[in-house]
């Protein structure tokens, strides 16, 4: 399934589309290149939270933890990791196994300690827009996912 976005309100509202479907327990990978509008798509889910603050890349934290309303949502960015065992340090399986919502961008940078993601969406950019390609995503959900 293919989706095209003119523009980041639209990405925006993606990712607040994704707070109203997904379980309070799942896996995102984010994949795409720099800009593609990853970060854009979590700022949406988060402000559908209730975020009120800044929401933005955790390139150089790796992780941006989120509670809002005893909810759990982390934000990870893997692009500057230089061994996947680095998460290990972190205590990826801690963020793993607590009932949260998990985004992960870069996940092939994590390869061998993230395990199976349960939704996988791939952003391209596309002239202006951006195309968001739902590679994986339990079918009830694809449903719930129109825009």
């Amino acid at each position: 399934m293919k989706i095209l976005l003119q523009s980041v309100e639209e990405t925006e509202a993606f990712g607040a589309r994704l707070f109203d479907i997904l379980p309070e327990k799942t896996l995102v990978f984010l994949l795409g290149d720099l800009g593609a509008g990853k970060t854009s798509l979590v700022r949406g889910f988060m402000r559908k939270a209730g975020h009120k603050g800044a929401v933005k890349s955790p390139t150089y934290n790796i992780v941006e933890e989120y509670k809002i309303d005893q909810r759990l949502f982390f934000h990870f960015d893997l692009y500057r990791l230089v061994d996947p065992e680095e998460l290990e340090w972190i205590g990826i399986d801690d963020y793993l196994q607590a009932t949260s919502i998990c985004f992960i961008e870069w996940p092939g940078n994590g390869e061998g300690y993230l395990g199976e993601a349960d939704v996988v969406l791939s952003l391209d950019v596309v002239g202006d827009a951006r195309e968001i390609t739902v590679i994986k995503m339990q079918p009830a959900l694809k449903n719930k996912i129109i825009l």
